[in-house]
């Protein structure tokens, strides 16, 4: 099927829109031409539809205009078609408070919308997230391993969340597409090395391995000039704690440079830095930045996770 087509699916069966309801597209100066099919395609449906436009100089995890926040609790139906991430915001939390079911797409290409992620078999996708996230709900501590480097952080009491990409009651929110099991680790609690061989948000792909340095929550050390330029996208302050564990669990996603399909892929993990509070944790830092490390071992409590 054609962009517009697998669009008006996504309508269709991850929000299960109704032809009564509201729909709003969020973009902004980069991605509005792909905000424009999402428009096209609920008029087509028959929706009340809006769209709003933003400058494209937020980082992901940055608030966007108070327009916008305000905007986004009025509909019944909200896509964030924006080049960075407004998932893990407060604009994002207070319009679920308010009822709004969202789908964030930070990043999303007209490729994206054609083959890989967004062409997962939806059932599996709602299978491995929550096989993924009952594991992380029973446990309490994590220990990541690859090419002679250990990370441990604990997630005790923390609650994990399936990002399955369907969102048919009030209030849901999350990626699209999606495929991924996550959880905010306790804040001070990472130590170790961890290789970052896949993607960083808002940089792409990863040509050198680069070796993130934990101590007690914080990112001391990353290396290599994209470790250099995430410790800048990251900052001084808060940015710099760990924020997020995550599993991917979409047996279609691929590698691409973009952080929303590179973090579903299947056997890969993903940390990222910065705000947490929209999801269990305690931190908000304006920015919220994820790293993506390839086929690495993970154990959940010392037992070894499992992918077929």
């Amino acid at each position: 099927m054609g962009i517009k087509e697998n669009i008006k699916t996504i309508y269709i069966n991850n929000f299960g829109l109704k032809e009564f309801e509201s729909v709003l597209i969020v973009t902004d100066e980069k991605l509005d031409r792909i905000g424009g099919y999402f428009y096209a395609a609920a008029k087509e449906l028959g929706n009340e539809t809006a769209i709003i436009k933003m400058p494209a100089i937020y980082k992901s995890g940055e608030e966007p205009p108070r327009m916008v926040a305000e905007s986004m609790k009025s509909a019944d139906v909200v896509l964030c078609v924006t080049n960075a991430s407004l998932t893990h915001t407060v604009a994002r939390k207070n319009a679920s408070m308010a009822g709004a079911r969202i789908g964030t797409l930070p990043g999303i290409t007209e490729d994206m919308l054609s083959t890989g992620a967004v062409l997962a078999d939806p059932d599996e996708i709602v299978q491995l997230t929550d096989h993924f996230t009952r594991i992380l709900n029973e446990g309490n501590q994590i220990a990541v391993e690859k090419d002679g480097h250990r990370l441990t952080l604990s997630i005790e009491g923390r609650k994990g969340i399936s990002s399955t990409g369907i969102f048919h009651n009030k209030g849901e929110a999350g990626n699209i597409p999606s495929g991924e099991s996550y959880i905010a680790p306790i804040e001070t609690s990472a130590n170790g090395t961890l290789v970052i061989d896949g993607s960083i948000a808002g940089l792409g792909k990863v040509d050198t391995p680069i070796l993130l340095t934990l101590k007690d929550g914080l990112l001391v050390h990353a290396t290599g000039e994209m470790g250099k330029k995430l410790l800048e996208l990251l900052g001084e302050g808060n940015g710099r704690k760990i924020a997020e564990f995550g599993i991917g669990a979409n047996r279609s996603a691929r590698i691409t440079g973009v952080i929303l399909e590179d973090e579903k892929v299947y056997n890969t993990i993903h940390v990222a830095f910065g705000s947490n509070k929209s999801f269990g944790g305690a931190t908000e830092a304006g920015v919220h930045i994820d790293c993506i490390c390839l086929a690495p071992d993970v154990y959940v409590d010392d037992k070894k996770l499992m992918f077929d």
